[in-house]
């Protein structure tokens, strides 16, 4: 954040701590930002934490970085030329590109889409929220203050979008999405652009079997509870013996890593359609 090519008297800096067990504020320096400012949220967990930010920040456009980001030094300053190019607008992103501490093993190459990872090579924006290529990730989310307080009047008194966010152990992943749409309730679009990029950190403790059932299964239910709450007539789609059937044989022939894995995702997925008494 400090090597940001935007001037400092053009963008506060917000550091939220989420319930962190020593006070951030003891211990980290933010003196070089002349509008900089360390607020504590107690309440454990990404929705929270974000609120926070919201009710704190005195700006027009929110622009989320989490705390395993490090955003290109153009970003702040080509996240506001977007919104003023792009008024129709209401969230926004770019490109997430990994960062590993060590290599992924073989088995992990088809989930790393999970970790948020996204390339964009053009420009790309749409006013549906059924056009997913152009909702934006939540890490180095561009979002509009209408938008933002819109979102967070919403979720402050609905249990289940609360919920869509991770806390903790728990890794629920819905709620970037959810901001996402909320922009297309306000009538504005949501777009994907090549000139954001940032570097998502991984550590090697990400790139375990059992990091990987629990981000499965926590994505897997938010994204059902998500669509249950856009969508009124939301369905369990009912299998035949014979889909189940192929379905489980193509999860044996995968590997002993990958199984446990596709297990926890249709885990993630029963939990969700039990919570929504779908049978």
């Amino acid at each position: 954040m400090r090597a940001q090519t935007l001037p400092k008297n053009q963008w506060e800096l917000l550091l939220v701590d989420n319930a962190s067990d020593t006070c951030l504020a003891n211990s980290w320096d933010v003196s070089w930002h002349p509008r900089a400012r360390i607020v504590r949220e107690n309440q454990i967990g990404l929705t929270p934490a974000r609120i926070r930010g919201i009710v704190e920040s005195s700006g027009d456009l929110f622009v989320f970085v989490d705390d395993d980001n490090v955003i290109a030094q153009e970003y702040l300053t080509n996240a506001l030329q977007i919104g003023a190019e792009y008024p129709h607008l209401g969230c926004w992103g770019g490109s997430i590109q990994a960062e590993f501490e060590t290599e992924p093993p073989s088995w992990a190459n088809r989930y790393l889409p999970l970790l948020a990872l996204h390339t964009t090579k053009t420009d790309r924006w749409s006013n549906t929220a059924r056009d997913s290529d152009t909702i934006p990730r939540g890490a180095g989310l561009c979002v509009r203050k209408t938008v933002a307080l819109k979102w967070r009047d919403a979720v402050v008194i609905d249990k289940a979008r609360f919920g869509l966010g991770r806390s903790g152990e728990t890794l629920h992943a819905a709620e970037d999405w959810d901001l996402a749409f909320t922009a297309c309730d306000l009538g504005l679009g949501t777009g994907i652009f090549v000139r954001l990029v940032l570097r998502h950190l991984i550590p090697k403790e990400r790139l375990t079997v059992a990091y990987f059932e629990n981000l499965a299964r926590g994505m897997e239910y938010s994204h059902v509870i998500l669509q249950s709450l856009r969508d009124t007539d939301l369905q369990r789609a009912r299998e035949s013996l014979l889909r189940r059937l192929i379905a489980e044989y193509r999860i044996w022939r995968l590997s002993p890593q990958q199984r446990r894995i596709e297990r926890a995702r249709r885990a993630g997925r029963e939990r969700a359609y039990s919570q929504l008494q779908l049978g």
